[in-house]
């Protein structure tokens, strides 16, 4: 299988830790954007962690190499409306939480008309758009606007069940489908730090299976056609 160099854009605790600690048998090395000239002619892969300062290099650069951009960033980026490379929309890449979306999304269609609520709830420092949530409602069929942010630690603590040692690191997501007789409620909690770098590793190596054609790509798709393969 090809291996391929990451190039890491960012400068927060994502991109830290994806460059600290990324890693599999099909990445040859990890560096930062600023360190790109020294890749020479590897193959590369770049992950967009940052805010979007460095976006329009990291497009021209991705269309002059051929490179496959994956974009962790849930801030609203601005792509050409159609790549000349692959663009993969990463809203995450825990694993765990990378198959519930998947679930979601292929069982969509059994709750069509149904009343859905979704909330979500980070640590109040979170400015950026909550990415995994509007991705469950793009697929259950809910508006963004009617998904229900909680950012005030009081009610993350008594009314959603955050552990005070975590108000300052989670991620929780709440899904409710109501039907006159029947509730159903899934939830999801992130307490601390998550294992991005790790899945991160996995969803590169589902990239360097699949092949993939310029265009975008949905990274909740790929984890589908990956689980599809092995049954």
């Amino acid at each position: 299988m090809e291996k391929f160099a990451i190039l890491i854009v960012g400068h927060g605790k994502l991109a830290a830790e994806l460059v600290n600690g990324l890693g599999s048998a099909t990445i040859s090395r990890v560096a930062k954007w600023d360190e790109r000239d020294a890749l020479g002619d590897e193959r590369c892969m770049v992950v967009h962690a940052g805010s979007g300062r460095e976006l329009d290099d990291v497009i021209a650069f991705c269309s002059a190499t051929g490179s496959i951009l994956l974009d962790l960033s849930t801030g609203g980026s601005q792509f050409p409306a159609t790549p000349t490379f692959p663009v993969i929309i990463c809203p995450n890449v825990n694993m765990q939480m990378l198959s519930f979306m998947a679930m979601v999304k292929q069982a969509a269609g059994y709750f069509e008309g149904q009343d859905i609520r979704i909330t979500e709830s980070h640590q109040a420092s979170k400015s950026t758009k909550p990415g995994t949530a509007i991705h469950l409602a793009q697929s259950l069929g809910v508006p963004e606007t009617e998904i229900r942010s909680e950012r005030d630690p009081k009610v993350q603590s008594k009314v959603l069940g955050i552990p005070p040692q975590f108000l300052d690191r989670h991620a929780y997501h709440e899904i409710v489908i109501s039907a006159p007789e029947v509730e159903i409620r899934l939830e999801t909690r992130v307490l601390g730090k998550s294992a991005y770098a790790s899945g991160l590793a996995k969803v590169i190596d589902m990239i360097c299976a699949a092949k993939l054609p310029p265009g975008f790509h949905d990274v909740v798709d790929l984890v589908i056609g990956s689980i599809q393969k092995k049954h």
